[in-house]
């Protein structure tokens, strides 16, 4: 347990159980939460047990973001226009810089279930049109301190190996029953926020499994206290100067970076075509 000073709060100022299409639920997009916290723009909550013949994802395009997928049940299959493909296992992590413009799909490999985040994040002005990039994680392969996996960013010894922009972080955490554990974010993080997959959190109030809640914009420490074996995403942040300017699977900080982006899409998605991959 870890020992704890008394601090004034982070009051939290916004909650939400999203909205729910299928096995995914959308806890944050651009429209709203995501204004309040980009770089943090989309954040996706999924589950589901695999029906037989399940085509996963399929086949779909990005640019002017990164996303990063972390698996805390089960498998999945991969493939991306930069070439790769593979398995990513349960507790890995895919990070897809999408640049300029990338495809990419995922699919259940068994009917075992599947549970994980997806969350996507602003490029900065200087990667949005850059080189597609990914990066594959076993769990293994991601580093931790204490109860926080960092899956971006750094935090106490611990730094994510995986290429993000600066001045973010991102924490898969678990707690046992009791436990209390405090988040001190780094200078000038004043975006916060977390979404709980399983258990029971308080934090300045009750935060229960399938909830987002926001913190007040600050960079003072947050306290947790888990009620139950508790598992849940954390991310904190410098804020993202720019304007989000939303295609329908791109986000860009301008109309002339979007159509670009776009442009690029349609360019791929000719030779995913041309070659029956569409």
């Amino acid at each position: 347990m870890n020992s704890i000073v008394d601090i004034k709060p982070r009051a939290i100022t916004h909650r939400t159980s999203g909205r729910k299409r299928g096995p995914i639920t959308r806890l944050m997009s651009p429209g709203d939460l995501g204004q309040l916290l980009k770089p943090f723009i989309f954040l996706d909550q999924f589950g589901f047990k695999p029906e037989p013949g399940n085509k996963g994802f399929g086949m779909h395009p990005h640019s002017g973001i990164a996303t990063l997928t972390y698996m805390i049940e089960g498998e999945l299959a991969y493939e991306d226009t930069t070439g790769k493909s593979g398995l990513l296992p349960s507790g890995g992590v895919e990070w897809m810089s999408a640049g300029n413009g990338v495809w990419h799909d995922a699919k259940p490999v068994n009917d075992a279930p599947i549970a994980g985040f997806q969350l996507w994040v602003a490029l900065p002005a200087t990667q949005e049109n850059g080189p597609a990039h990914s990066v594959y994680l076993a769990a293994s392969q991601v580093t931790r301190e204490g109860p926080a996996q960092v899956l971006l960013g750094r935090y106490g010894s611990a730094q994510s190996s995986i290429p993000a922009p600066a001045d973010m972080n991102y924490l898969a955490v678990q707690l046992q029953d009791g436990e209390h554990w405090r988040y001190t974010p780094p200078a000038g993080h004043t975006v916060g926020w977390l979404a709980v997959n399983s258990g029971h959190l308080d934090a300045d109030g009750p935060i229960t499994a399938g909830e987002m809640a926001v913190f007040e914009e600050s960079d003072r420490p947050i306290d947790f206290v888990a009620t139950g074996p508790t598992c849940f995403v954390l991310g904190s942040a410098i804020r993202h100067p720019h304007n989000l300017v939303t295609g329908y699977y791109s986000v860009h900080t301008s109309q002339a970076a979007l159509i670009q982006g776009e442009q690029e899409i349609e360019r791929i998605g000719a030779l995913l075509r041309a070659q029956g991959r569409l």
